[in-house]
C-alpha cells in the first residue's frame, strides 16, 4: 500500500513537471486572442463606441497649457465632429527641460472642459502613484508608448474600472504589444483600446514610421478595438491628414489626432498639431470616405 501511494505521488509530480513543460512550450490561448473571443469587443465611453461601426476620433492638444487654450481647442474639435477630447496633464518628455505639463491643475482643467464642452476626456497616467487622481478625472486612461512594458502599471490599470488606451512602444513587436494588453485583461479590465503610433526604424524623414500593416494584422489576431495616432508617428502636420485617411482605409476603428488652437505657439509638439481649420477639412474628408468602408462618423 505504501509503495502504491509513493508511486502515485511520484506520478503526480511527473505530470506536474510535464504540464509545466508543455505550458512553456505552448502557452495557453490568451484573453486578447480571437480564438477565444471571435467577435469584436466594443468599448463604450459615454456613448462613444470603439470597435463597432463608429469611426471614433479623439482630438485635442498634446498638452493642457491653460484654461483658454484647452476650452477653445475643445470647442473647435467638438464642432468638427470629434468624439473624445485628448489633453496631457502629465507629459513624458525626452528632455527634462521641456514643458512637463500642469499636473493636477491640468486634470482640473480637463474636468472643466468636459463640463463646459461636453466631450469625454482621455489623458495619460505615467506613474502608479498618480493613478487614483488621474482615474478620478478622466474617462479613458492612456498608457503611453514609454510605459507599454511597465508591467506593474499595466496590472494597476487592469484593476481599474475605466477603459484603457494602450499605445504601442517605439520598439515593441506586435506579439509584445498584445502581451502588454494581456496584462491588463488578465488583471480584470476587459476594456482595452489599442493604439498604433509609429515605431522607430532607420528612416529619418519622419519622427517615427507609422506601421499601417499593424492594423489588419492586429485586427486578425485580436478582438480588441484599434485606433491610429498619425500625429506622433510622423511628427509633421503636413503628413497627418493623408495617414489619417489611410488609417480608415486599412480598417482602424478610429484616430487620435493632435489639434491646437494655435500650433505655432504650442508648448508641446506644435509642429505635428493640426489647426482647427485643417482638422475640419480632415473630418470632412473622413465623412466622405466613411460609407466606402462601412463606417459611421
Amino acid at each position: 500500500m505504501m509503495v502504491q501511494t509513493q508511486a502515485a505521488h511520484e506520478n503526480r509530480g511527473l505530470v506536474e513537471v510535464l504540464t509545466q513543460t508543455e505550458i512553456r512550450k505552448k502557452p495557453p490561448v490568451n484573453l486578447v486572442s480571437r480564438q477565444i473571443h471571435p467577435e469584436n469587443t466594443v468599448v463604450e465611453v459615454e456613448g462613444v463606441l470603439f470597435g463597432g461601426p463608429q469611426f471614433a476620433v479623439i482630438a485635442g492638444p498634446c498638452a493642457v497649457e491653460s484654461r483658454d487654450q484647452l476650452l477653445a481647442t475643445a470647442q473647435a474639435v467638438k464642432s468638427s465632429g470629434a468624439a473624445v477630447l485628448r489633453g496631457g496633464a502629465y507629459k513624458p518628455r525626452t528632455s527634462p527641460y521641456s514643458f512637463q505639463g500642469l499636473g493636477a491643475e491640468g486634470l482640473d482643467l480637463l474636468t472643466l472642459a468636459k463640463e463646459e464642452i461636453g466631450l469625454p476626456i482621455i489623458t495619460e497616467v505615467m506613474d502608479g502613484t498618480e493613478l487614483d487622481l488621474v482615474e478620478a478625472h478622466t474617462d479613458i486612461i492612456q498608457i503611453g508608448a514609454r510605459n507599454v512594458q511597465n508591467f506593474s502599471l499595466l496590472r494597476q490599470v487592469g484593476r481599474s474600472r475605466k477603459p484603457v488606451l494602450l499605445k504601442r512602444g517605439l520598439m515593441t513587436t506586435l506579439d509584445e504589444f498584445l502581451m502588454s494588453a494581456e496584462y491588463i485583461l488578465a488583471a480584470g479590465n476587459p476594456n482595452v483600446i489599442l493604439c498604433e503610433r509609429g515605431i522607430r526604424t532607420f528612416e529619418t524623414a519622419t519622427r517615427n514610421t507609422l506601421d499601417l500593416s499593424a492594423v489588419p494584422i492586429l485586427k486578425e489576431r485580436t478582438h480588441l478595438p484599434l485606433v491610429v495616432d498619425p500625429s506622433h508617428a510622423v511628427g509633421d502636420c503636413r503628413y497627418v491628414c493623408p495617414l489619417a485617411r489611410a488609417a480608415m482605409a486599412v480598417g482602424a476603428d478610429g484616430l487620435m489626432v493632435e489639434v491646437h488652437i494655435s500650433p505655432e505657439t504650442a508648448l508641446c509638439d506644435g509642429q505635428q498639431s493640426l489647426s482647427p481649420a485643417v482638422f475640419q477639412t480632415l473630418m470632412d474628408d473622413l465623412r466622405l470616405m466613411a460609407g466606402l468602408f462601412h463606417r459611421v462618423l
